[in-house]
């Protein structure tokens, strides 16, 4: 089979390996579209934090069964969705059911190998069937379901003001559910692109260019009072310490991006506000549950989330373009 391995970070090669047997407690899926994510562009580029090289990239998976273990309700040619986040279900995290963060946990493609590759042997507990959605559709559940899960750890309520940095796919997604949930969204990004994108496809009621009179739009928008919920989904330490001016006196700073570094803010003014600040990471059931929910509804602009799409075996060559903000890519979707 073809599996396209991420040797160090910039180098990617297509080699022939084995197909793999799968393990009794496993099902063997044949892998049909993988979406790539911010994480396979960071372990490109050598910006993940939680990797070591070479690995197997890709996460965001649909497939059909090849084989499944005996009694299992899946049959082969089913088609099927994963959960990427392997969680051993005993540790204090995944006892209170925030199997999200379990301390032992093992992400497809980023601690074990991933799905840029042609069949992949996956523990049948984190195997789902994708009932009434694409194989497209399916492959976007779980970039989806992260920005729904930081929607839903802010709780955000009908009528509030609802500020999302960073409109990459997960701040895109974060910007949709809590539209959905009836915040009033404003996003915020360098890009006219994917401010307008979210405007036009996501329900956004305002965008704003970050820039030297950013603070100022913002304020205005919100009559002085700034933003009930902000979630941050930037990647980016300066952005990060920099939008906890932009929540309210009594709101809610959810970080759903992470990265290396250190984050410094001014405790008197995190404190006059009385602010809550929350970590937002991966996604439980509940939230992927959400997601397939909304796109059975209709409420999912996939196709236009969908901008890209290229082979498995063009991975090599043609990788580096999705990083290229000139390309205008929200999702690709690879096909194997």
């Amino acid at each position: 089979m073809l599996t396209v391995i991420c040797e160090t970070p910039g180098v990617l090669r297509a080699v022939e390996s084995a197909i793999p047997t799968r393990a009794s407690n496993d099902v063997l899926l044949r892998i049909r579209r993988v979406g790539v994510c911010g994480t396979d562009l960071h372990i490109f580029s050598g910006n993940q934090p939680y990797l070591a090289y070479p690995r197997v990239m890709g996460h965001e998976i649909s497939g059909t069964v090849e084989e499944a273990p005996q009694g299992s309700f899946l049959q082969r040619a089913d088609v099927v969705y994963v959960m990427p986040y392997l969680s051993c279900g005993t540790c204090v995290a995944c006892r209170q059911g925030k199997t999200n963060c379990c301390v032992n946990i093992q992400v497809l493609g980023v601690h074990r190998d991933g799905a840029f590759t042609e069949y992949l042997s996956v523990p049948a507990p984190f195997v789902h069937k994708a009932e009434g959605v694409t194989l497209d559709q399916a492959a976007m559940v779980e970039f989806l379901s992260i920005g729904a899960h930081g929607v839903r750890r802010a709780d955000i309520q009908h009528g509030q003001r609802v500020l999302v940095v960073g409109t990459g796919p997960i701040g895109m997604a974060a910007a949709l559910f809590a539209h959905l949930r009836g915040g009033i969204v404003t996003a915020l990004d360098t890009r006219p692109d994917r401010v307008d994108f979210c405007r036009k496809h996501l329900g956004a009621a305002a965008g704003v260019l970050i820039g030297p009179n950013d603070v100022q739009e913002l304020s205005a928008l919100t009559h002085g009072e700034f933003y009930d919920v902000v979630l941050d989904a930037t990647g980016n330490a300066r952005a990060m310490e920099r939008g906890f001016q932009f929540v309210a006196h009594g709101g809610k700073y959810v970080m759903v991006s992470v990265v290396r570094d250190n984050i410094t803010f001014s405790d008197p003014e995190f404190h006059k506000r009385e602010a809550t600040l929350l970590g937002s990471r991966n996604a439980t059931m509940e939230d992927f549950e959400t997601v397939l929910t909304a796109m059975r509804a209709g409420q999912i602009p996939t196709a236009a989330l969908n901008t890209h799409r290229m082979a498995l075996a063009d991975v090599p060559a043609n990788f580096s373009t999705l990083l290229d903000p000139a390309m205008g890519v929200v999702k690709a979707l690879i096909e194997c």
